[in-house]
């Protein structure tokens, strides 16, 4: 009778155990690379429809998407006309990068309704020349008006809003104190928000924004969206960067100018008459020449010394000769040379000579100046 030894299940070498950790890994790092790629923020411009920064409009796009509603992403004006048709909405934002009359003439021509979202005094008046600013903006609140796509979405709020009036007698509805207004021109229905902050990516979680926004985008079953991320066009003769400015602007800057000129003269320092005041340390006389001495000794100043001694005798020596201040150094030498009794080219060299080249020469000059003043004063 034969026995055999019981079987024993294969051990993992280390080198297949090696193997199964850095399959490991490498999926760790395959998984969290694709979830870094698809959660990153995909930067963009403002109302950028693929922009999922603070100030794109990814998310609007995708939840209209969602919602059934076909959004057509347009770069240019081209491509808008296109894609038009008369069962479609055509949302236009960020038209001061259109620089040319004639691409607002052909964004006017295109068929279908019009969703105009905040913008520029040259946009309003080729596309909706109905209407016109405001005297005082909106911040958004309750609809208070009968247009079903503010009605449903209730209370909203905008950072700031541009508030619309009819011009030439049109019919508006206007809703969230003209922050929001529509009307009729033609087969069209044109509607006018005054600011895009409903729409953008930071705004939908603001009250009802993200209602109103769907409302209005979601009108028709095609949408197309136009919110140009760079220049298109040509600048037209005599348009310049001050015609984008309204002119409310202007008047706003005339008024600051006023208003700090007045702050100027009515705070400025007036000149009046000098008003002797007291030191609030004595110093002697003798340290105020000893430290100017030490300032003009340590940036070797030997010229600036030299003028400053020849400028404080003639100044105690004119007096005592008769001449006045402004008299000609000729003059002066006459003068001096009579009274001290000495060569007049010494005393022109001593007064009115070249700065010392050494410190040396520079108290030679001091000597020679005081012997000049004391024989002045004693003749």
């Amino acid at each position: 009778m034969t026995s055999t030894a019981p079987k024993t299940a294969p051990k993992n070498t280390p080198n297949q155990t090696w193997r199964w950790v850095l399959l490991a890994l490498v999926v760790i790092v395959a998984v969290a690379a694709v979830s870094a790629y698809l959660t990153a923020t995909r930067p963009g411009g403002r109302m950028d429809a693929e922009s999922t920064s603070p100030d794109g409009a990814h998310a609007l796009v995708t939840l209209l998407r969602q919602n059934g509603v076909e959004v057509v992403v347009a770069n240019r004006v081209a491509d808008v006309e296109a894609a038009a048709r008369p069962d479609s909405l055509l949302l236009v934002a960020n038209t001061y990068y259109l620089l040319d009359d004639s691409l607002m003439a052909r964004l006017a021509a295109v068929p279908g309704d019009l969703l105009l979202v905040e913008p520029v005094a040259a946009t309003r008046a080729s596309l909706a020349p109905e209407i016109g600013i405001a005297d005082k903006s909106s911040m958004g609140g309750k609809p208070n008006c009968d247009l079903p796509e503010a009605t449903k979405a209730g209370e909203v709020k905008f950072a700031a809003s541009d508030s619309y009036a009819p011009e030439g007698g049109a019919t508006l509805t206007r809703c969230y104190d003209g922050a929001v207004v529509r009307y009729r021109a033609g087969a069209r229905t044109v509607t006018v928000v005054g600011s895009d902050d409903f729409v953008v990516n930071s705004g939908l979680l603001k009250q009802g924004n993200a209602a109103l926004a769907m409302n209005l985008a979601g009108t028709r079953p095609r949408l197309i969206w136009y919110a140009p991320q760079f220049v298109e066009g040509q600048q037209t003769e005599g348009s310049d960067l001050m015609s984008l400015i309204p002119d409310n602007i202007h008047w706003m800057a005339w008024q600051l100018c006023v208003v700090v000129l007045l702050a100027a003269l009515w705070r400025g320092r007036r000149m009046g008459p000098l008003v002797a005041e007291k030191l609030p340390v004595v110093v002697r006389a003798s340290e105020t020449v000893e430290g100017r001495g030490r300032l003009y000794r340590s940036r070797f100043a030997r010229d600036r010394a030299a003028d400053a001694l020849r400028i404080a005798a003639l100044q105690r020596m004119l007096p005592r000769l008769g001449l006045a201040v402004t008299a000609a150094p000729p003059e002066v030498v006459a003068a001096v040379a009579e009274r001290a009794i000495a060569r007049p080219e010494a005393v022109h060299h001593t007064l009115f000579g070249p700065p010392p080249s050494s410190d040396d020469d520079l108290l030679n000059l001091a000597r020679e100046l005081d012997d000049i003043e004391r024989q002045v004063a004693n003749s």
